[in-house]
């Protein structure tokens, strides 16, 4: 008899542990950070960017990436971005996908602009910036300095 009750202690302190540990993970990870309002912004190329991806100013995170999808008119990548309510973007503000490092990962990088007039809820970054293809940077190099070594 006391041996159950020792095992049944030990399966309460486990399950206990283990849903510290969902709460920490689920906290850790914003995945309960649904407020803010929406931008748009289209990108030739939105390499390395999925739903979820940070969205930063000066290097603090603002928002993040709430919906991703291809225009069938223009075959432009849509980028749908949730921000936070606090933060107010200028309407020339401009959006580029940078990335952490040589081996980081990619975020939205977002640089306010200078108007007076912000974005309401709904509205559209103009200016979009690739992010940088390395693999073809590095052919585009590799094949520059054959070509005038052959001359």
């Amino acid at each position: 008899m006391k041996r159950n009750l020792i095992e049944t202690l030990m399966g309460a302190v486990v399950l206990v542990v283990a849903g510290v540990f969902v709460v920490l993970a689920y906290s850790a990870a914003d995945v309960g950070a649904g407020g803010g309002y929406q931008l748009r912004a289209d990108f030739n190329r939105a390499t390395g960017i999925a739903v979820g991806s940070d969205v930063r100013m000066s290097g603090i995170k603002i928002g993040q990436v709430a919906d991703m999808s291809l225009d069938p008119q223009t075959y432009l990548a849509t980028v749908t971005l949730t921000i936070d309510d606090t933060i107010r973007v200028p309407s020339d503000s401009s959006l580029a996908i940078a990335t952490e490092g040589l081996l980081g990962g990619s975020y939205l990088d977002l640089a306010p602009g200078g108007e007076d007039t912000m974005l309401a809820a709904g509205g559209r970054i103009e200016y979009t910036q690739d992010a940088v293809d390395l693999v073809q940077l590095l052919g585009k190099a590799i094949f520059a300095g054959d070509g005038q070594q052959k001359q």
